[in-house]
Parts: structure tokens; C-alpha cells; sequence
């Protein structure tokens, strides 16, 4: 998009080019937006932070053009075996099996500088935007037409205006303090020390071969298996602890005694944090907007941290390019607190109640709690997954006929082509889209393709590879999308621009309707 006439210098200043800035400045970029971004801190920081992503996300960086940039740095995340106080195996907690709902492995972990220096760097190729680093953030001031930042790097103190302001500047964010923005807090607020490691082929020999939960109420103790020799512990603290002291290699090395030496792996990392779990109170004042960490903070237990700042920046970019383009009112951009707000607070809630499961210090309930969740199983552990944790949009823009699918994320299917197989968001774009049943008739329809090309709309029809479809039909190959239409007893999707469903409909009256209820909507 080319945007809107503005007289301010930029359209949107992202401050903070940690993960969610950069994912931010990339999909600002991808719109033609203006934008400027910047962090204080020249260099990403070389250790490790942020260890797991999920299919969403590298959907979202595969639109971008980067996940073959990626993939070295990334591995399947395996299963999370939870012991309980005597050892014994009471729960798992997986992945979704295959087909994959959105083509690519469900949960997975990463490598956090380099893949962050990919995000940079891709960043910058986008002509529209500008990134300084080495600059930091003064004040910043607010008038009906736009944002001044102050900014100070090496060419001393300037300003700068721009149109929108998306802080991604941390938990202790210097935008959210100014602004007044306080957090609420969902009580959870434990001290836990993260211990990275390089292990040796010896070392990895001793260690659980999938990702394991010692629900011990001695020690309760996390490890994740990372991408190559990779290794993470994270070990939760005692009361009686000195933070900082535990982070000393000797103190670490105590610790990891029960699975290994130091000549079986390099220490990586130590470093001691307070898990919270904190939510803005308030995640837009005017014209500025919180994202990431700034927002909110999370327990640790599923690996969303990263996931939940990315998800901040891929809700709001769509709606600021919607309406810097002249394309929405500004009204759609009060969606962004409710959607994202309600979503985080969900999600927060179920990743701390597994956090108190985990963090249970009393033998007695430690006991008791085992009994409990096996019982869940019917007397055997049984396995849940990692994608029924996190929940779907649950307001906002979606559709006013109330279904189970509103809010949910659409499938991504691998479509068969002639030059061999495609992700659906590769061979037909992504965007605004309505997604039709190739076996309904709304697939054949002129006044529904007539409406959805006047609103912009991507038209896309799919069929089972096995259906002998017309031309105008794609065909999926593992039926991911058919049978997602007969689970929800639909024929028909719109789809936002970050993949969630805004509604379904059965039949053609109701697709009109709720087409000229999107319009009016977004208007």
C-alpha cells in the first residue's frame, strides 16, 4: 500500500527492534508503510532468551519470505513428559499429530540470536524502512495529528514525528511509563533460574531424549531439548536462595548434578528471573499502542512469551495499513486492546494454572495433585496438547452470528499444482480472504465471486485432490480444509489478514449477509 497523505516524517515509529519490533518493522515494510524503528542496543544480544515458537507464527514469517532463512535454526519441539513427586510419568503434553492444521510443524524451538539477526536484516531490505539503532527513545508527545518523539543517538537529540507509535521496548518499557500505564497483575510470581547449555554428544547421551516437567516439590525443574545441542534447564529457586549467588557456575553445576558434569556440556547461560504474570492495564493511549513485552509477561511453561508479541504486531500492522490507507476509520484500530487483551489474559490464566501445578512445593498436595491428574486420564497419563492450550480470538472483528469457528485460526493446506505442491498461503496469497467448499454451490456462484472482488477479497475454492475439479477449483492434498468445512458444518470462511476466521456461513444468503456486515464494519 502506498498510504495515506500524512505531513509527519513517518507513518509509524516502532520503538524497540527486539523480536516483535522486528517482526513489526517487517510486516510495516511488506505493507510500503513508512516506518522508522528503533532500539537503544546496537547488536542482538548473543544468548539465547526466547526458545519456542508454533505454526502460527512461522506461518506469519513464511508470508514474510523468510522461514528457508530459518529453518536452520529451528527443530521440532518434542513432547513434554511431566513426572510427578515420585518420578513417575503422570501427563504429556504434545503436539497436534498430522495432517498439520496449518503445514508446518505444530510447536517447535529455535536458536534466538540468529534468528533474530535474519528478522533484522530482512528488515532492512524493505525500501519504506528506516532502522536506527544505537538510538534511544527521550519522550514523546502527542497531538491530533500525530506523534513527536524525541530521540537521542549519535548525532545528539532530534525529533521526529510520526502518524502511529507501536512501543516493543520490554517489560520495563520507557513508553509505557511515560504514557502512565500500569500493570494488572494475575498473581503469579515465582524466582526461577534458566540455565542454557552446549551439550556433548556424551551429555546429550544422559539426558531425557523429549522435553521433561520434574514436578518434584523439592526442586520442581523444567528442561527443553533446543535445536541441535542445545540444552535448557530451567530450575525453580527456594525462598532461602540468594538470585544472583545461584547464577555463579558452581552454583549451576550443584544443580545440574542429577543429569550432568561440566565435561559433558558448556555453560551457555545462567540467569535468575521472578516469572510474572502481568497484563497492561490500558494497551493504547492515543496514537500509541503497546506490543510484546511491554504488554504483558507470562510464565514460561508453554513457550508462548515470543509467540504472544508477535501475535501483539500481526493483530494491529493490518489494521494501521487498513486505515493509513484510506480503507477503515479509525474505529477499527479499538480492536487491537479488546482482541489481543482478552486473548493474552485467557492464555495467561491457563499457562499459570499449569504453573501452579508444576511449582507445588507441599509433599502432601504434590501427592495428591498426581492422583488427580491421572485420574483425569482414567489411571494412565494421558496426553494433551500444546495447540488446546492456547485460545482463540474470543472478540473484536468477527462475525455477529455467534459459531465455534469465530476467532479460530484457518487451516493451511498443501495445494496440489502442476510444478508439484504449494501452501495455500504461497499459491494464493494472503490477505483478505473467502475460502469456498469446492462441492458448494456458493463455489459456482457470479454474485458472490462479484461481491467478494468489489470488496477486495481473495476468492479461493478447494477441493479434495481426489474431486474431479473444475479448473477454477484448487485441490487440497490431505483434505485439511474439506474436512474442516464438514466439522463445522459450513461451506464458506472469511478470513482476515492474520488467518483468523471472522465468520462461516452454510449457504449463500447467509454469506451475503454477513459480507455486507464486514463491509459496514470495516467502514
Amino acid at each position: 500500500m502506498s498510504g495515506s497523505i500524512s505531513a509527519n516524517e513517518y507513518q509509524v515509529a516502532v520503538v524497540g527492534f527486539g523480536p516483535s519490533g522486528a517482526v513489526a518493522a517487517n510486516l510495516l515494510g511488506a505493507q510500503g508503510i513508512r516506518t522508522l524503528a528503533v532500539d537503544r542496543d546496537r547488536v542482538v544480544y548473543d544468548k539465547p532468551r526466547a526458545i519456542a515458537l508454533d505454526h502460527e507464527i512461522l506461518r506469519l514469517f513464511d508470508n514474510l519470505g523468510i522461514a528457508g532463512q530459518l529453518a536452520p535454526h529451528i527443530a521440532p519441539f518434542p513432547a513434554s513428559e511431566h513426572f510427578g513427586a515420585r518420578g513417575q510419568l503422570i501427563r504429556r503434553i504434545d503436539m497436534v499429530s498430522e495432517p498439520y492444521p496449518l503445514g508446518y510443524t505444530p510447536t517447535m524451538v529455535f536458536t534466538q540470536p540468529p534468528v533474530e539477526e535474519i528478522l533484522r536484516a530482512h528488515a532492512r531490505s524493505y525500501p519504506s524502512v528506516v532502522i536506527e539503532l544505537g538510538t534511544e527513545l527521550r519522550r514523546l508527545e502527542q497531538t491530533p495529528e500525530g506523534v513527536t518523539l524525541e530521540l537521542y543517538g549519535d548525532g545528539g537529540t532530534r525529533n521526529v514525528t510520526a502518524d502511529y507509535v507501536i512501543a516493543c521496548d520490554g517489560a520495563s518499557s520507557t513508553v509505557r511509563r511515560q504514557l502512565g500505564i500500569g500493570f494488572d497483575d494475575l498473581v503469579f510470581d515465582e524466582p526461577w533460574l534458566v540455565v542454557d547449555l552446549r551439550v556433548n554428544e556424551a551429555g546429550i547421551a544422559k539426558l531425557p531424549r523429549t522435553a521433561a516437567q520434574f514436578c518434584d516439590p523439592a526442586r520442581p525443574t523444567t528442561y527443553i531439548v533446543g535445536p541441535g545441542s542445545h540444552r535448557r534447564f530451567e530450575i525453580m529457586l527456594l525462598p532461602d536462595e540468594d538470585p544472583r549467588a545461584m547464577e555463579q557456575p558452581e552454583q549451576v553445576w550443584r544443580l545440574l548434578t542429577r543429569w550432568l558434569t561440566p565435561d559433558d556440556a558448556t555453560l551457555w547461560r545462567a540467569a535468575s528471573y521472578r516469572f510474572h504474570a502481568l497484563v497492561a492495564s490500558k494497551w493504547r493511549e492515543g496514537r500509541v499502542f503497546l506490543a510484546g513485552d511491554a504488554a504483558h509477561q507470562q510464565p514460561p511453561f508453554i513457550g508462548q512469551g515470543m509467540c504472544q508479541g508477535v501475535r501483539d504486531v500481526a493483530n494491529l500492522v493490518w489494521k494501521l495499513a487498513c486505515v493509513l490507507g484510506g480503507e477503515s476509520g479509525a474505529a477499527l484500530l479499538d480492536t487491537y486492546q479488546e482482541e489481543r487483551s482478552a486473548h493474552v489474559r485467557e492464555l495467561t490464566t491457563r499457562i499459570k494454572a499449569i504453573g501452579h501445578v508444576i511449582c507445588e512445593r507441599d509433599p502432601e498436595a504434590a501427592a495428591a495433585r498426581d492422583l488427580r491428574i491421572l485420574a483425569e486420564g482414567g489411571g494412565v497419563p494421558r496426553t494433551i496438547t500444546r495447540q488446546e492450550i492456547v485460545p482463540s480470538l474470543s472478540c473484536g472483528l468477527r462475525a455477529e452470528v455467534p459459531h465455534a469457528a469465530n476467532g479460530t485460526l484457518f487451516p493451511q493446506p498443501w495445494i496440489l499444482t502442476s510444478g508439484g505442491r504449494q501452501l495455500l498461503d504461497a499459491a494464493c496469497g494472503a490477505g483478505w480472504r473467502l475460502v469456498l467448499s469446492g462441492d458448494s454451490a456458493m463455489a459456482r456462484s457470479c454474485a458472490i465471486a462479484a461481491r467478494a472482488a468489489e470488496m477486495g477479497l481473495r476468492l479461493i475454492a478447494l477441493a479434495r485432490a481426489d474431486h474431479d475439479a473444475r479448473p477454477d477449483l484448487l485441490r487440497e492434498e490431505s483434505g485439511v480444509v474439506t474436512d474442516w468445512f464438514v466439522r463445522q458444518a459450513c461451506a464458506a470462511a472469511i478470513i482476515r489478514p492474520d488467518h483468523y476466521v471472522y465468520g462461516v456461513a452454510a449457504d449463500e444468503a447467509g454469506l451475503a449477509a454477513m459480507l455486507s456486515d464486514l463491509a459496514a464494519r470495516l467502514q
